[in-house]
């Protein structure tokens, strides 16, 4: 009893109150690129197809270990003097989140010049914000001990959901009372949203400003001089440049390689998934060898490549050896069962004749809420139990959870099971995400805590979107009964992976 009360009184320390306010500082930009967004565009007369082009603003979030090296060694001049790197780091961050809202504040889409400009501001609202994810997560892992992490998981997931709260049914809600509809666009109605928006941040700032810089250990030994900062930026920029170059490049031959892989025993489906990973694969190898090429010109420095991202992939793996790759098959597929039934999740809710202003208040408000009760309990189970434990406890749940939808496409209209199969589904995320962000926390060596950290962050989301992407497709095949049915035995093999990495993977805090 008395290790149960330990447990929950944790959750008053000052660094795990911290992070729920820094949670929310990270939660708060996301919708505003996508749904709210959306929103406001399509009330803005923007065609559909153009609408849909905006989610590539938030590639960043996929792609952000390509810059997190960049975080996690540079200093930034002045700033890290009276603040420290961590703190400098995500003060910038944070005053880049705030012009990208007020940005895109100043644009109106209704005009062919604003909304080329309102572009602009999400794809850098969508850097700006994957950078601050960077830092908050550096700094969760480096500001208290092991013990605490799956308590600083939770209160960051808690914040994050609260942030998306304020900034979909919080920005609809306030839009709405200012004026604008479809049917009547008012830019100034959207323009004060954003701004009040970004007001909101000062949350993370004022957080940021009060929070004490964490000890790092992830010093440079090649940034001694302006040279060396010359040096590795050109190094950076010339491995971000070639990997966007390869990517475009590759598009017409991945097109190709698609036709040829489907046959009788592949489908449409899964030659698609093929080819993306393989041209994502080829274009962080096309980068790897600009930047090698780079160090054997003597154009960039060896020490640079070595340390940023050679040495963070390579500690890992010589940390744990051939089981590295049992690690990273469960990082890469602990999520993919929720992450592909949440793509089809809106478009299902609609065909099973729930209204709009239903689907909002169950899956938004109270879903939401629900998800943030299972991150606390994540956390305090995590602490009493283990985190392997809870994430069998999650990945379990979460099968469980996907089989019960098969209820609600076998009973439409029936908002009383919707709200029941909801409420059990956002609370096995919620415990789930807690789960995990604090064992990938636990893998995260210190040394290289941003570059690892944004490694695997980004692999956990990356190839379940993939996946997701073609649920559609599924559905038209087999419907939802057997699409729930596909979508909760992908979960039976993190079951077993869960299972191999508990017995055969040496737990090593680095």
């Amino acid at each position: 009893m008395q290790g149960s009360l330990d447990s929950i009184s944790a959750y008053a320390h000052p660094r795990v109150l911290a992070m729920l306010f820094l949670g929310f500082s990270a939660g708060l930009p996301l919708l505003l690129i996508f749904s709210t967004l959306s929103i406001w565009l399509s009330e803005a007369g923007v065609e559909r197809s153009a609408v849909t082009h905006f989610s590539w603003a938030a590639l960043g979030y996929s792609f952000k270990f390509v810059w997190a090296p960049l975080v996690d060694k540079l200093p930034l001049p002045l700033l890290e003097q009276f603040l420290g790197k961590r703190r400098s780091w995500l003060l910038l961050s944070q005053l880049m989140v705030i012009s990208a809202m007020l940005w895109m504040a100043m644009s109106d889409p209704a005009s062919t010049e604003g909304l080329r400009y309102m572009a602009y501001a999400a794809v850098f609202l969508g850097f700006s914000s994957a950078t601050q994810d960077i830092v908050i997560d550096a700094y969760r892992i480096e500001a208290v001990e092991e013990t605490l992490q799956a308590l600083m998981s939770a209160s960051y997931v808690a914040g994050y959901r609260i942030g998306m709260i304020v900034a979909g049914a919080g920005a609809l809600y306030l839009a709405a009372g200012l004026g604008t509809t479809k049917e009547a666009y008012t830019y100034s109605s959207w323009q004060l949203t954003y701004v009040a928006m970004a007001g909101t941040m000062l949350v993370g700032i004022v957080t940021t400003l009060m929070i004490e810089e964490p000890h790092s250990h992830s010093e440079s030994s090649f940034l001694k001089s302006t040279s060396d900062y010359l040096r590795f930026l050109l190094l950076f920029a010339c491995f971000v440049s070639a990997l966007v170059v390869a990517y475009a490049w590759l598009a017409d031959g991945i097109a190709e390689l698609r036709i040829a892989l489907i046959g009788p025993s592949v489908s449409a489906s899964l030659a698609s998934f093929a080819a993306e990973a393989t041209r994502l694969l080829a274009s962080v190898v096309v980068a790897g060898v600009t930047s090698w090429m780079l160090v054997m010109l003597h154009i960039a420095d060896q020490r640079a490549l070595q340390e940023t991202y050679v040495d963070p992939i390579a500690e890992f793996f010589g940390r744990y050896g051939r089981m590295a790759v049992l690690v990273l098959l469960l990082i890469g597929f602990y999520r993919v069962s929720d992450i592909v039934l949440g793509v089809i999740s809106n478009l299902f809710y609609l065909d099973m004749g729930f209204s709009k202003g239903e689907i909002a208040t169950v899956t938004k408000v109270f879903g939401i809420w629900m998800t943030i009760l299972g991150g606390f309990v994540g956390g305090f189970l995590t602490i009493r139990f283990g985190v392997l434990k809870v994430l069998m406890l999650g990945a379990v749940m979460t099968v469980i959870t996907n089989l019960l939808f098969i209820l609600v496409a076998q009973n439409p209209e029936n908002l009383s099971l919707l709200y029941v199969v909801i409420g059990a589904d956002n609370i096995t995320a919620g415990l789930a995400a807690a789960a995990f962000i604090a064992y990938l926390s636990s893998l995260t060596n210190l040394s290289f805590t941003a570059m690892q950290y944004a490694m695997f962050s980004s692999m956990m989301t990356l190839f379940p979107k993939l996946l997701g992407g073609y649920s559609g497709s599924i559905v038209n095949s087999l419907g939802y009964e057997g699409f729930f049915l596909i979508s909760s035995m992908m979960g039976l093999p993190v079951l077993v992976l869960i299972w191999a990495v508990n017995r055969y993977v040496k737990e090593i805090r680095a």
